[in-house]
C-alpha cells in the first residue's frame, strides 16, 4: 500500500463562507465616543434602506479595534442552516484567515466564526477563533497541525449546527490512514469543547486512500442530516445520520459509483424534489462560481445510488469586494444564504492579495452594487 502525502490548503482553493452585519438608524445616530471603539457607525439613515429596502446602507470595513468583542448569544435550538448557537439566527464560518505580517509564512490561524445577533444578521464583534490547539481531537498522543472547516448540519438533531473539519492525523504509510475527519459539535454557547473523530466502520472503507471532501444531506430521506465521504477507487462512504457525541453513525455503506470528490447540487440540495437530497460526484475540484461538471447521483431510501446522469454546476458573475490594494487581486465566491432573514439567498464574496490582505463583503439579495457590510479576517489577529 502507497503512502498519501496530504497538503494543507491554502486560501485560494477553497475559501469558505462570510458574514454580514446592518446597523440600525438608531444605533447609528446613538452612538457615542465609547462605543466607537467596539464597533462602527455607518451614519445609515432610514432612507439609505435596509433589509426591504431598495438600496442597501453604505458599507465600512470593520477594523479589529473598532469591533471589539461580544459574548455570544445563547440559543436554545432551531432548524436555521448554519446556526450553531441555536439562536434562530445564521451563523459564519470562515477558513484560511490573513496572516499577520510577522507570521507571513508560519501556519493558518484556524477557522474563524461570527455569530449572529438579535439586532443585525451577523455581528463581527461576536466572534470566535477555533484552532488545532484548542478544539481538535488527538491523534494518539498527537494534535493535528492542520484544522480546516469542510461542512457543516445538525449530526446529533439537538437543534444545534455541528461542523465537519479536516485534520491531518499522523499516517506512517502502513495499512489504511487514519480518518481526518472530526465533528466539533454546537451548542447553546456555539463551537466550543473538543472535536471528537467520525468513525467510519470497516465495512464502509475501501483502499488506501483518506477519507475526505464530506458532503451533509439527508440522502436516504428520513429527516435525518447524512455523511457522504470519498473512499478510494471512485466509491462513497455512506453515513447514516444521526450521529453519536462520540462520532459514530447510526448506519455505514459503501456505495459503488463516486468520484474522487463529492460536492452537493447547486442551488438546492434535492434536484428533483422527490425528498430525498442528491450528490454530485466529480472528477477534478470545483470552487464555487466557476464552472464544472460532474454526475448526478440521486438519493433514495438506500443513499445516494440512482443514477441522475450529467451535471453542470454554472458560472456566476460576481461583484467584488471593494479592497483597496496594490497589485493583482482575486474575487471568490463564498456562499449564498439567507443571512437577514428574509427567506432569500444573499451573496458574499471575498477578495484578496496574497496572505496578508483580503475584504469580505456580502450583497444582499437583487442588490450587487453596493455591499451591506465589509470587513476583513485580519480581525481574527491576536
Amino acid at each position: 500500500m502507497r503512502p498519501r502525502t496530504r497538503t494543507r490548503r491554502t486560501r485560494t482553493e477553497h475559501p469558505r463562507e462570510a458574514v454580514t452585519s446592518r446597523l440600525t438608524p438608531a444605533l447609528a445616530a446613538g452612538c457615542t465616543a465609547l462605543l466607537l471603539t467596539l464597533t462602527a457607525c455607518t451614519g445609515a439613515s432610514p432612507a439609505s434602506g435596509g433589509k426591504n429596502g431598495d438600496t442597501p446602507p453604505r458599507a465600512r470595513t470593520r477594523t479589529q479595534a473598532e469591533t471589539g468583542s461580544a459574548p455570544v448569544p445563547r440559543g436554545t435550538g432551531s432548524r436555521v442552516p448554519y446556526d450553531f448557537n441555536g439562536d434562530g439566527h445564521r451563523d459564519l464560518v470562515i477558513d484560511d484567515l490573513v496572516k499577520a505580517p510577522e507570521d507571513s509564512h508560519g501556519d493558518d490561524a484556524g477557522i474563524g466564526v461570527v455569530y449572529g445577533s438579535d439586532d443585525r444578521p451577523l455581528d463581527p464583534a461576536t466572534r470566535q477563533l477555533l484552532s488545532a490547539r484548542a478544539n481538535a481531537a488527538k491523534s494518539g498522543d498527537t494534535l493535528p497541525a492542520a484544522f480546516d472547516a469542510e461542512a457543516a448540519c445538525d449530526l446529533d438533531r439537538d437543534g444545534f449546527t455541528d461542523l465537519i473539519v479536516s485534520t491531518d492525523p499522523p499516517y506512517n504509510g502502513v495499512g489504511a490512514p487514519p480518518v481526518p475527519l472530526q465533528i466539533l459539535f454546537g451548542s447553546p454557547e456555539g463551537l466550543t469543547g473538543k472535536a471528537v473523530t467520525i468513525r467510519i466502520p470497516a465495512q464502509a472503507r475501501f483502499g488506501d486512500e483518506w477519507p475526505e471532501h464530506p458532503v451533509c444531506g439527508d440522502f436516504d430521506g428520513d429527516g435525518e442530516a447524512d455523511l457522504a465521504v470519498t473512499a478510494s477507487a471512485g466509491r462513497i462512504t455512506f453515513l447514516r445520520g444521526p450521529f453519536t457525541r462520540t462520532g459514530a453513525p447510526s448506519g455505514a455503506e459503501l456505495l459503488p459509483d463516486g468520484s474522487p470528490y463529492l460536492y452537493a447540487p447547486e442551488p438546492r440540495a434535492d434536484t428533483d424534489g422527490d425528498g430525498y437530497d442528491d450528490l454530485v460526484a466529480a472528477a477534478r475540484p470545483h470552487a464555487p462560481g466557476r464552472p464544472g461538471k460532474g454526475t448526478l447521483l440521486l438519493g433514495s431510501a438506500k443513499g445516494p445510488v440512482r443514477p441522475g446522469g450529467a451535471y453542470a454546476f454554472r458560472a456566476e458573475k460576481l461583484p467584488s469586494a471593494p479592497l483597496k490594494a496594490k497589485g493583482t487581486t482575486r474575487t471568490v465566491l463564498l456562499d449564498h444564504g439567507d443571512y437577514d432573514a428574509d427567506k432569500k439567498p444573499d451573496t458574499v464574496v471575498r477578495t484578496y492579495r496574497g496572505e496578508r490582505q483580503d475584504l469580505i463583503a456580502l450583497y444582499t439579495a437583487g442588490n450587487t452594487d453596493r455591499p451591506v457590510l465589509t470587513f476583513s479576517t485580519a480581525l481574527f489577529l491576536p
